[in-house]
């Protein structure tokens, strides 16, 4: 039994990393999606003028 145990306990640890890489992947491309807004509102303000 401890064998399955320290199986159950590793798969666990290794679904809950995963949500951590997803959620850091999530915000480096909301990171990037700001950067491009911003970079576009730059661009058509400048076109304003």
């Amino acid at each position: 039994m401890n064998k399955l145990s320290l199986v159950i306990t590793l798969m666990l640890a290794g679904l809950a990393t995963g949500c951590n890489t997803v959620s850091g992947a999530g915000k480096d491309v909301e990171a990037v999606g700001e950067t491009v807004e911003q970079v576009a509102e730059d661009t058509r303000d400048e076109l304003k003028d």
